[in-house]
């Protein structure tokens, strides 16, 4: 990524990159040297002060910290953008040497949306939380700005970079044969200092768009804890007929176990009112390199998207957890595409039931899991000690954290 980057500033292209401080320990060096190209701009959004290590400055300073920005976009000439739940990263992309893979979805949009992000991007570069990488690490010389081309251009020609960009070479995205309208929503970017009003927020945004379902609603959050308010929005859309779907990770496939602890606790009452759920399993049938909604052996769920009535459907960064609804930034696009809407639903007729467990309530009140072929009585997959853990979590008071 960093190579096309210097490719791109090479031949002119402005580029301006802004990146959450987060799991970013290690790059500063980096970002320094790409910063030395006069056609690079980079940016850290909300930062950590104290640069190494990182974790100090949870200690420090962990109000603030604990928001982070979660949107993920990608915008060339204000022409074409690309938004979804992927961060860049090898198990984000399914690379030869990713351990586990993320199953993600993104949308590519070509037209004035992305004029849209664009001006959305820029709100963000401009905010206060935004800083330059220059006024946190000392430049770069050109002694180490040259030493990282040469090494970006030397692991381009590595044989697993090769074969990965040999296998993506003939990729052709899917695009609509007729314009569709898409909205874009996001936070406002001073979300991570606490101070806008709640109608500003995504969630808020979504339901004043989506208004409450009719017919359907199939949903994939990798982190879905509904909370008190969610399952009680749930149980009255089922009251109405409204079948409601949900597909998150199982705990033998989650990459954030505490998580999956918040969402735990709400299992049964969500089965008490109708709600079908899904858990994804860790070992999927689908082979390597299929990429989207499912992703591919060794899998964990990252997706984020739901579909309403078979007509509307939401891409995006946002998770159906307290953290995306109050604490860290999101964003989105909201597609008036039916087939895209029933294309999801169709996932959770076929494609879905086949890779994932679902869980049911028994005639005791006790949940079990199943699959084509087996039953479970336990958290299919899950250690006696995983489970322990995931019992003790539920009940500590950290569910606004999740």
């Amino acid at each position: 990524m960093f190579k096309a980057v210097l490719d791109a500033a090479d031949r002119g292209v402005r580029v301006r990159l802004l990146i959450d401080d987060n799991n970013n320990a290690g790059l500063d060096e980096t970002l320094a040297a790409l910063r030395a190209h006069p056609n690079i701009e980079v940016r850290v959004f909300n930062p950590f002060m104290i640069r190494h290590p990182h974790w100090i400055g949870y200690l420090l300073d962990f109000v603030r910290l604990n928001h982070r920005m979660h949107n993920k976009s990608f915008t060339a000439d204000r022409q074409i953008t690309i938004v979804g739940g992927r961060n860049i990263g090898d198990e984000y992309f399914d690379a030869p040497n990713a351990t586990i893979v993320f199953a993600d979805l993104d949308v590519m949009a070509i037209g004035p949306v992305a004029a849209d992000v664009a001006d959305d991007f820029d709100r963000y570069w401009l905010s206060k939380a935004s800083c330059p990488i220059e006024k946190l690490v000392a430049p770069a010389s050109p002694a180490e700005a040259a030493h990282l081309s040469s090494t970006l251009a030397a692991v381009e020609r590595t044989p697993s970079a090769a074969a990965y960009l040999e296998s993506i070479r003939d990729f052709i995205p899917t695009i609509s044969d007729e314009p569709v309208p898409v909205t874009m929503i996001s936070d406002d970017p001073r979300k991570v200092r606490g101070r806008v009003a709640r109608k500003t927020l995504v969630i808020e945004k979504i339901k004043a768009i989506f208004g409450d379902p009719e017919e359907s609603i199939d949903l994939v959050s990798p982190y879905f804890v509904p909370g008190p308010r969610g399952v009680e929005a749930f149980r009255r859309w089922r009251k109405r007929g409204v079948q409601v779907r949900v597909l998150t990770n199982a705990l033998e496939a989650t990459d954030v176990a505490v998580v999956h602890s918040g969402y735990a606790k709400y299992r049964r009452a969500l089965l008490e009112a109708g709600v079908k759920l899904y858990e994804l399993r860790r070992q999927s049938r689908i082979p390597q390199r299929k990429m989207g909604v499912m992703g591919s052996s060794s899998s964990s769920l990252h997706a984020k998207t739901f579909a309403v009535d078979g007509r509307r459907t939401f891409v995006g960064s946002f998770n159906f957890d307290p953290r995306s609804a109050r604490l860290n930034t999101e964003m989105g696009f909201v597609i008036e595409d039916p087939r895209m809407a029933q294309q999801i639903g169709s996932t959770f007729d076929t494609t879905i039931p086949e890779n994932a467990y679902e869980v049911h309530l028994s005639d005791r009140g006790t949940l079990y899991w199943t699959n084509e072929n087996d039953r479970y009585d336990r958290e299919p997959g899950a250690t006696l000690s995983r489970r322990l853990a995931i019992s003790i979590a539920s009940r500590l008071p950290i569910e606004w954290l999740l």
